[in-house]
């Protein structure tokens, strides 16, 4: 089930990552053909995976960027991406931030706030620049995915609600230094149920009908993104269901003449191409089950820390009878864990273990916890 020859591996320092770019290349493909259909706009999320290598290759697929921070912004440019293409996001933008992308001419700022439409609007002003802003309107859609990546509801800090439009609308007009281009949302990640994005469809059509009553024209419509990817047998669906994602919205979209719709994907144009490939220092004898303890740790992969995720993980070296076994690494935290009670094979010192669907939120989220090092990336097309 994994693609990875360990003949080609094993003198390799672990744990890193692996890349297959042949199964990138293919996902990125079926996005711009399935996207293209309908004339949809995609810009890549950077905050899924930011490696120069994998924003190279998107980037020069035509994609543009959506951005974060303002040093994605900056990463996005270094690594060819249109600065017309660029959107940017986030609920916290700094000062330094929004003058980075003012003074890089980006598309369009997302805002997600009544102060931030003012601060934007000052620091144009002082630059004699006219910023083009979507509004990140608040949907209030709960979806099925975890608590922590659910972004569209009104408990969240996310985005502008509905009540606070009316005040909104008025303040835009006096600011000079402001061009109200879209409306945006975002109502979470790792969607796996598409009826997500139908509720979320309906509900645009009614917001923009508000719009619209209010004599205010919208050029275009950014839907975000959230598709996910099936952790639980990646080789099953290694490239997600962009062909219905995005015939979705175009049925249900009710788009005025002339309006454009844009997309943020992430995890599902990265997800499946990553791993991390670890290997096994220990097997300690537990009370109810084996630990087969790792090399690599959250600190490489922090996401079943964070979100209790789970990632299939395959044992690439033994072919004996299978056993359960916890799955922990070398940090000093209990959470430090990548399965609980996995099948894998009988398991022994130095075995090398594949945890899958690691291409999104993986190497991005990495950091330096115990004095670790950060690991280093390695790629399919590369490795001889």
């Amino acid at each position: 089930m994994s693609s990875i020859d360990t003949k080609l591996v094993q003198h390799i320092r672990t744990p890193f990552f692996y890349y297959n770019m042949d199964l990138l290349s293919e996902t990125i493909q079926k996005v711009k053909t399935e996207s293209e259909k309908y004339g949809f706009v995609v810009h890549y999320a950077l905050k899924a995976n930011s490696n120069p290598k994998i924003l190279k290759l998107i980037s020069d697929n035509g994609f543009g960027a959506d951005c974060v921070s303002g040093n994605e912004v900056l990463k996005a440019i270094e690594n060819g991406y249109d600065p017309d293409k660029i959107v940017y996001a986030g609920v916290g933008k700094s000062d330094w931030e929004i003058n980075i992308a003012l003074d890089h001419n980006i598309y369009c700022f997302n805002c997600e706030s009544v102060p931030e439409l003012n601060v934007i609007n000052d620091l144009a002003s002082a630059k004699n620049k006219v910023a083009q802003v979507a509004l990140r309107i608040n949907p209030n859609i709960n979806v099925q995915t975890h608590h922590y990546i659910t972004t569209g509801i009104e408990e969240n800090k996310f985005g502008i609600n509905m009540w606070e439009l009316y005040e909104l609308i008025e303040l835009i007009v006096k600011l000079k230094n402001i061009k109200l281009i879209g409306l945006h949302f975002h109502i979470g990640s790792q969607i796996r149920d598409l009826m997500s994005f139908k509720n979320l469809c309906l509900r645009i059509n009614e917001i923009q009908k508000w719009f619209i009553n209010q004599n205010i024209d919208i050029e275009e419509i950014n839907v975000g993104g959230g598709l996910g990817i099936n952790y639980e047998k990646p080789w099953a669906e290694p490239i997600p269901d962009f062909s219905n994602y995005f015939a979705l919205f175009d049925s249900l979209l009710e788009l005025l003449p002339g309006q454009k719709v844009h997309f943020e994907l992430g995890r599902s144009m990265v997800g499946q191409c990553g791993s991390l490939i670890t290997k096994v220092l220990y097997v300690k004898k537990g009370v109810n089950i084996d630990f087969a303890i790792v090399d690599g740790g959250m600190t490489e992969l922090i996401r079943p820390a964070l979100y209790q995720a789970y990632h299939n993980i395959e044992n690439l070296t033994s072919k004996l009878p299978k056993k359960k076994y916890d799955v922990v690494g070398p940090i000093c935290e209990s959470a430090d864990y990548f399965g609980k009670s996995v099948d894998l094979p009988e398991t022994n010192r130095g075995d090398f273990i594949e945890i899958q669907s690691c291409g999104a939120y993986g190497e991005v989220m990495a950091s330096t916890y115990n004095s670790r090092n950060l690991v280093k990336a390695y790629y399919s097309n590369e490795i001889k």
